[in-house]
Order: structure tokens, then sequence, then C-alpha cells
């Protein structure tokens, strides 16, 4: 069975990723699409879910290697808007674990200008999920329209919300502010546990889950890097761990467990309302899923998740060496 369509709503950003020059006194950057919402609509694409993705895009070269990039990976495009403004930048430094520091360029870019009349027209009578989040929650002037458009959205389609702080360019003290009232937005809020220690500094992961559940949050999923991920469906909980698996960089790998998780609700008919028929063995099973799907986009260089193909072949490869190691 097809899952049902997904529409993704959010920024398109260039990772440029920086790398050894061949002369003194030069800095060679390599360029590769990325941004919280685009990769997960990428993931979703190649897991096999139809993917809408509701972007800006602007015209210039990075615009065009958004473009291409995402219709490769087969996500639907018919209602990208063609923007006039330039792309959105963000150039990435790794550190010796693979966890990347951006610094952003993104002052009046195509990706935060959302206006009322662009969103008015799409048509979401197909789809069971509207995922958000990033920045495109948070930067004017376009964030309050995401919010009427969720909003609206929330009467026939499940809302799905990932914070992805970034500090460097919006004060937490923005998203803070916005926090309670997304929750009520929104039926599954995925973070991580640096969204966690800079929304909610200090509060064990489980006290921080009931607070967004008390805010209107159904399903709350934190994400805890190789300690795996904590879920917590109306304050009953469940820990998944993390796969093995060697680390390239973490670029997208929270993307990517937000589509598997996604994803896998959506092969089983649970998503398209509030979640009423989840069950916990439902939310571990799909966390089971996004921690293959995460580890496999650890395992490259920048935000590239699997093709389904591709995660099948890793389940089979760990079931081998589980085998192995029973044997000895």
């Amino acid at each position: 069975m097809t899952p049902p369509r997904i529409t993704v709503l959010g920024e398109c950003v260039a990772d440029a990723f920086t790398e050894p020059a061949s002369a003194r006194n030069e800095l060679a950057l390599r360029v590769l699409p990325g941004g919280g919402p685009a990769n997960t609509a990428v993931s979703l694409a190649r897991l096999g879910t139809p993917a809408r993705f509701l972007a800006r895009l602007s015209g210039d070269v990075f615009g065009r290697l958004f473009r291409a990039h995402l219709e490769a990976s087969g996500v639907d495009l018919s209602y990208a808007v063609e923007a006039a403004e330039p792309s959105t930048l963000a150039v990435a430094e790794l550190d010796t674990q693979g966890q990347a520091t951006f610094s952003f360029h993104a002052q009046a870019t195509a990706d935060w200008q959302w206006t009322s009349a662009e969103l008015t027209g799409v048509d979401l009578a197909d789809t069971a999920c509207v995922h958000t989040g990033s920045l495109a929650l948070v930067k004017e002037p376009g964030a309050a329209v995401v919010e009427d458009f969720l909003a609206a959205a929330a009467s026939r389609a499940t809302i799905s919300i990932d914070p992805n702080v970034r500090p460097l360019l919006v004060d937490p003290e923005v998203y803070r502010a916005r926090l309670a009232h997304w929750c009520g937005l929104a039926d599954v809020l995925r973070l991580s546990e640096d969204d966690l220690d800079l929304l909610l500094p200090g509060t064990p992961p489980e006290q921080a889950c009931d607070t967004w559940h008390a805010a209107g949050a159904r399903l709350v999923v934190i994400t805890l890097g190789a300690d795996g991920a904590l879920a917590s469906l109306d304050g009953e909980r469940v820990r998944v761990p993390a796969v093995a698996t060697p680390v390239v960089d973490t670029v997208g790998a929270g993307d990517s467990f937000t589509a598997g998780l996604l994803h896998h609700l959506g092969t089983r008919g649970l998503l398209g309302g509030r979640l009423t028929d989840l069950r916990l063995g439902d939310v571990e099973a799909a966390c089971l899923f996004a921690v293959r799907v995460a580890a496999l986009t650890c395992s490259v260089a920048g935000p590239n998740p699997p093709w389904q193909d591709q995660l099948a072949q890793f389940t089979t490869d760990q079931a081998v060496v589980r085998h192995l190691d029973s044997t000895h």
C-alpha cells in the first residue's frame, strides 16, 4: 500500500562545508542542498512516501541546485513558489565527532517571505500530515503566515513540528515564547537533546515531555544522539537505542529521523487526524525504524538520507551481524 501524502513546509538552505584548499590563504567550500524541512521532504520521498514540499525557491545558482535535488529525489514541487529573493546560505564547520557548527547568511532571503496569498491556494485534500519547523516558524515576516497555515490545516491533517533551534540566527527566547502555541497546534513534536537544552535548560527529558503534553502535543519524541530516542505518548514512555554505525557527520540525522517516524506511522494508517488510534507499541516500532534511517544518514557526508532499497540492505546487514555475533 502506498503511504498517504505528507506535505512539508519550510526552508531549503545551501549547506557549504569547509574543506582544505590547494593553496595557502584560500578556503574551499563544498555546497550541498540542505535545510531541515527540505531534508525531511527528501527523506520521506526516498522512503516511498509521497512528499510535497512547500518552499520559496530562488532562481539563483543555489535555488537551481535545490530544485534539481528535490525533483531527483521524487519530491512534489507543484506548489513551490518561484522567489525573487536570494537563497539562504549556511557555512558548516565539522568537529572531530562530525557535529556541525553553522554560520548563516540569511538576511532577507527567499525562505522567510511567505505571504498568505502564496499558501491560500494549497490543496491539502490528499494530505494526511503537514510537517514544518526550524527557521520558517520563527523568521519574520513569514512566521505568522506559517502558523496560520498550520492552524487551518489541523482540521484535516496531523500536524508535526520540529523546532530545530538555531541560536546563532534567532534568539532561543523567540522559540520559547512560541513553543506552547506550537504544542497547541501540533500532534507530533520532535526535537533533539540540544533543542531541549536551549528551550528548557536543565530540565530532564521526561519532565519536558509532560510540559509539552500539557500544552497540547500528544506525541513528543526527543532524539538523544548515541543514546537513541525517548518517546512519550500522553505520558506513556518508551526508549529505543541508537543503531551503531560509522559516523561521517550528523548533518540531517534529526530530519531523517523525523521522516522515518512519520513514514512508518503513515504506512500503518495512523496519520490523518489527532492520532486517536496510536498506541505506545506503534510509537516504539516507528522510532526503531527512524533510528535506522538516521544511522544511515550519519554514515555518509552531508544531508543525504537513504533510499528505500538502501535501508532494506542496511537492515539485512544488521541481521547478519547479529547472527554472527550470536554464534561466538
